[in-house]
């Protein structure tokens, strides 16, 4: 299998194109190829399919054989590609995702290949049960959440995947593996949830740090980084457009109030090409 390896803000993929559908094994090859001892390496797998409602289609399989809805490194990672690899010459590029469906990307093109990518995250939704979470709000904005003695309190967002955005004094050192994943299993999310740590400097600026569903740590998360924004102007503390600050780098998110429309400009890098034995 031909594939190539890519990431946005150190949040890697391994991206496959040419399939004309999803393979049937692409959990167990997810789980296998993502392993960064015995193999590739990387947060997930990134599948490059026809759309017959967009450009392209992108599946995205975990690094534990999970499907997420949708990824905001992802969705530039693979604008990147297929205008690289000269799938398509146009600028501006559809890509339908299971979660969010048919997003639009605008690329920046220097010297024939992409640099940046901005892209149409669609509107956020924040009605409780279909973030999901189990409360039962139009919005879920610094509601109380206790786990292991600990409390918390969280703004509910979905940006085609569930989000939880938490409020810390200090997200840079926040320690992630000790409640990450006992906040993203959480019965109060009935499909897990992605979880984000955000310390706002600034009406401009926000530090976020994210464990996320499915994964654990990454370096960054777009969807996150678009859900710490929204999250961030619910409850007073940002402006519409602001910097929110990864630990890869840095990522531009604007909540329109036009069209209340997310958007999302950030870098998108390859890594390296290669071929990989399968043997299933």
């Amino acid at each position: 299998m031909n594939f190539t390896k890519m990431h946005g803000l150190g949040n890697d993929f391994i991206v496959v194109a040419g399939e004309k559908e999803l393979p049937s094994h692409a959990a167990e090859l997810a789980i296998r190829l993502c392993n960064r001892f015995f193999s590739i390496g990387a947060d997930g797998v990134v599948f490059i399919l026809p759309s017959e409602k967009a450009d392209f289609q992108m599946r995205i399989i975990n690094s534990d054989g999970s499907e997420a809805e949708q990824c905001g490194n992802a969705i530039r990672c693979v604008s990147k590609y297929v205008y690289d690899h000269k799938l398509i010459d146009a600028t501006e590029i559809t890509i339908e995702t299971i979660g969010a469906g048919v997003q639009k990307v605008q690329v920046q093109v220097e010297d024939g290949v992409v640099v940046t990518a901005r892209v149409d995250m669609g509107q956020p939704i924040l009605q409780g049960l279909q973030v999901p979470t189990t409360v039962n709000a139009d919005t879920v904005i610094d509601y109380p959440i206790e786990v292991d003695g600990q409390a918390f309190r969280f703004t509910a967002v979905s940006m085609g995947n569930p989000h939880c955005v938490i409020y810390v004094d200090d997200a840079v050192n926040f320690d992630l593996a000790a409640w990450g994943p006992k906040l993203e299993r959480h019965p109060m999310f009935p499909r897990k949830i992605n979880v984000e740590f955000a310390t706002v400097r600034s009406r401009t600026f926000t530090d976020m740090r994210v464990w996320e569903r499915g994964a654990g740590p990454t370096l960054a998360c777009g969807t996150g980084a678009c859900a710490t924004l929204v999250s961030s102007v619910l409850n007073g503390l940002s402006d519409r457009e602001a910097t929110v600050s990864l630990k890869g780098g840095d990522l531009l998110i604007e909540w329109r109030e036009e069209d209340n429309h997310v958007y999302m400009t950030g870098p998108a890098e390859e890594v390296f090409t290669g071929t990989v034995a399968i043997d299933l």
